[in-house]
């Protein structure tokens, strides 16, 4: 049966208990902060993409939705006081109308 050699020299029975020097990071010098060297090719920057405003019909019931949640939050905002249920919804059916006419002009409200 062949024995493997050990490639590493073997150690010395003292060299076990030795304690290995350790740098504290309080030892340490504040390093340069490192500088970015500058390409010499210009950066091209790309034009900015117009985004088309993209058609989209709202069915019936999706645009009722639309005003009964906005005049929910709209009663909501006020406390649920009672007897402004009308002006609640009203307004909010002025607002989807208005929202839904900019989209499908493409121009943004905000």
């Amino acid at each position: 049966m062949a024995t493997r050699r050990p490639t590493e020299p073997p150690r010395s029975p003292d060299s076990a208990k030795e304690i290995p020097n350790v740098i504290k990071a309080d030892e340490l010098a504040p390093k340069a902060p490192r500088v970015r060297a500058k390409s010499t090719t210009p950066r091209v920057k790309k034009p900015p993409v117009a985004k088309t405003p993209v058609a989209v019909a709202v069915s019936e019931e999706v645009r009722r939705a639309m005003i009964a949640e906005g005049a929910y939050l709209r009663a909501e905002r006020r406390g649920f006081a009672p007897g402004r249920e009308k002006e609640d919804w009203l307004a909010a059916e002025a607002e989807v109308d208005a929202l839904l006419k900019a989209r499908h002009d493409g121009t943004a409200l905000f």
